[in-house]
């Protein structure tokens, strides 16, 4: 019995601080629709109700006080005061009219505060379309009707309630826009491209028939606005057509790709920086040392190099002079994802740990370590505990961005070892131009840049409280 009361207790709470702001109310009726139809039904019905009740008969409620003479009395009292100080001679109906003019208004004021306090102890109870809700979302029985009417407002409650999933919800409907913005502008390039898609995958040597046959089996003669409203339906109902060459799904085409792009991402990812971020925060203990002049040495011309040149010298050395491992990807041997990993883990391993030394480097000065240090804790202790956990935010960022920009498909490193991922898809169809493969990895990129964004932002709430108290102001 003590849950039930504190499910609907809580039920209460959260869907009354939902109602409190307008911008939350429309979603609670929208999802809540049915079960919103009882409540007003019932809520009508109450307020006909109350509305029967009778008004109390304020001038006999003011007979029955029993103050009429005595106020008169009173008011009769200071009229002839008046009259005696200021030496004014009244006649008794003159002064009889003065006082009960002057009754008149007190009477009339004594019966505005009886009816207003009556309003405002009525108002305490005056039922509500809120207080409606309320009653009914107080008992067991009301509980289950709305989870079976309206169990869509639940979820909604639930996100509005949770400052960090209130927020992730917020980033995945801002995203929504994101994606169709970048789908019109980049489907609007395409358009006025110069390039005929007709001539460049049938050839010169095809018909005109041939050429028109292809137009309109593919929708390329349909207008801007028609050809456009079909692309960003496909982005909702996941259909971005057939590509061009091949007559394949697209979103097959990039589904099957996906897998081998992931496996290269993760192990570059996890081999840059299981390097980079111990690198790193080395080189700022040791700063100015010989390891740290040495390594940012190495980090700069990691993030000179170019990724087709260390390519082409890793196959050269490793798989054709060496033999140690192959030239080109093979789908049943993983040694073969490692020469990619590594060419395609460089730059991000330089970059991370160039900012993993200036932040952890900046951080090291700060007065709470040497305040740590005072305090005698030891030199490792301090620096993992206190400094890198303070020196995370701008590593992270980094990070993310790098992350999901070889998530969107590595071109060269997949080209070089020769990788059939979303990288070399893309660049492969853009060429063309093979419109629906394009943009099909135009939303891939902007999808998967959005949710590492997003995953980014809500990881600095729980690196920095500041973060994650401005994500709570916000949902407030």
């Amino acid at each position: 019995m003590a849950s039930v009361d504190r499910l609907t207790s809580t039920i209460r709470f959260y869907y009354e601080q939902a109602y409190s702001k307008r911008s939350w109310q429309f979603g609670l009726l929208l999802f809540g629709f049915l079960f919103h139809i009882l409540v007003y039904i019932r809520y009508q019905f109450t307020v006909h109700f109350d509305e029967g009740k009778n008004t109390p008969d304020w001038q006999n409620e003011f007979e029955k006080i029993g103050h009429s003479e005595k106020i008169r009395r009173k008011l009769q009292q200071q009229e002839e005061n008046k009259n005696k100080f200021l030496g004014i001679e009244k006649s008794k109906n003159q002064e009889k009219k003065d006082v009960e003019r002057r009754f008149e208004i007190q009477r009339l004021n004594e019966i505005s505060k009886m009816k207003k306090q009556y309003d405002d102890e009525v108002g305490e109870n005056k039922q509500t379309y809120l207080r409606t809700t309320l009653d009914i979302l107080d008992t067991w029985p009301g509980i289950l009707i709305s989870l079976i009417l309206a169990w869509p407002m639940y979820i909604y409650l639930l996100v509005i309630s949770v400052p960090t999933l209130h927020y992730i919800v917020n980033r995945l409907i801002m995203m929504i826009f994101v994606i169709v913005g970048v789908t019109v502008i980049v489907f609007t390039l395409l358009y006025l491209s110069p390039s005929d898609p007709a001539v460049n995958i049938l050839g010169d040597q095809a018909t005109e028939a041939q050429y028109q046959a292809f137009r309109e089996l593919h929708g390329l003669n349909d207008s801007y606005v028609a050809q456009l409203a079909r692309t960003i339906k496909g982005i909702f109902t996941f259909d971005l057509g057939n590509a061009f060459q091949g007559n394949e799904r697209v979103v097959s085409s990039i589904l099957r790709r996906f897998p081998v792009t992931i496996q290269l991402t993760l192990m570059a990812l996890t081999l840059s920086l299981s390097i980079a971020l111990p690198a790193g925060i080395y080189a700022a203990v040791k700063a100015n040392a010989t390891f740290d002049n040495l390594f940012m040495f190495i980090a700069l011309i990691g993030i000179s190099i170019p990724s087709f040149w260390q390519g082409l010298i890793f196959i050269l050395v490793f798989s054709i002079n060496l033999g140690w491992l192959p030239a080109t990807y093979s789908v049943n041997n993983y040694l073969s994802l490692l020469m990619p990993a590594v060419v395609l883990g460089t730059g991000l391993m330089a970059s991370v740990a160039r900012m993993t030394r200036s932040s952890t480097l900046e951080v090291i000065n700060e007065d709470y370590i040497l305040t740590a240090r005072a305090k005698g804790l030891s030199n490792r202790r301090v620096i993992l505990r206190h400094a890198v956990p303070n020196a995370l935010i701008p590593i992270v960022t980094i990070i993310g961005l790098q992350f999901g920009g070889m998530l969107g498909g590595a071109s060269v490193t997949e080209k070089v070892f020769n990788i059939n991922g979303i990288g070399s898809y893309i660049v492969d169809k853009q060429f063309v131009p093979d419109i629906p493969s394009v943009m099909g990895g135009v939303i891939y990129i902007a999808v998967v840049l959005s949710i590492v964004n997003m995953f980014v932002d809500v990881l600095y709430s729980f690196l920095d409280p500041r973060i994650r108290s401005r994500i709570q102001r916000g949902q407030q």
